[in-house]
């Protein structure tokens, strides 16, 4: 199967009208796995926009469909929580129909650029909640409770580390991704502490400043 093919016959059949589309995703590269599905964004001048999945030709098909304004807010929101997926997409993806001009080098730029510096009270925020769910792991009595915690712990974790370090925040498979392109060793070590992470959040907290609950107001 051709993804590009095919997800160049799925728009031309749905989006005729389309001003642009990009396929992208994992199906384009050496992360292909056979359960990648074709990740394709439409830009369109009168469609209130939705995200919709489908299978087509036997592919999984994620679509995202925007208008000029919506996208734009769309983007902003990411920006503004650090986690640029759409951005990613843009500027990774392949034109299907029309031509996204500057937008995928756009996106390229910011991500290369890296969000802002955290704000003292970003920083504040990041090390009370590491602090906490840290604390409440070590005196956890209940298995089952201790297991809870250690899973959000290990997350937060990873996204504190990258937050600090001025790295864009994902999730999922990207969380790894991020955490690898950071620090191949920090990654290794948090990924062999998923069921006693409170090693590397410490280490994580350290780096940061250390601990924080005394004097936190928010």
């Amino acid at each position: 199967m051709d993804p590009l093919t095919d997800a160049r016959d799925l728009v031309l059949s749905r989006f005729p009208e389309a001003t642009w589309a990009v396929l992208t995703g994992s199906v384009l590269g050496p992360a292909r796995t056979p359960g990648s599905d074709l990740d394709i964004v439409v830009l369109r001048a009168d469609d209130p926009g939705f995200r919709e999945s489908l299978h087509f030709r036997g592919w999984p098909v994620e679509l995202f469909v925007h208008t000029p304004g919506k996208l734009a807010e769309f983007m902003a929101r990411e920006l503004a929580a650090r986690k640029p997926s759409t951005h990613r997409m843009l500027a990774t993806g392949v034109p299907l129909l029309g031509d996204p001009g500057e937008l995928p080098a756009r996106c390229a730029r910011i991500l290369a650029e890296g969000p802002p510096a955290l704000t003292p009270v970003e920083r504040d925020r990041l090390r009370y909640g590491l602090t906490d769910l840290l604390d409440d792991h070590r005196h956890a009595t209940d298995p089952g409770e201790r297991t809870v915690i250690a899973a959000a712990l290990w997350t937060e974790t990873a996204r504190a580390a990258l937050a600090f370090a001025g790295r864009w925040l994902s999730s999922g498979k990207w969380l790894l991704r991020e955490l690898r392109e950071l620090d191949p060793d920090f990654a290794a070590r948090w990924l062999a502490a998923r069921d006693d992470p409170s090693r590397v959040a410490g280490e994580v907290l350290g780096r940061a400043g250390g601990p924080l609950f005394d004097g936190y107001r928010a």
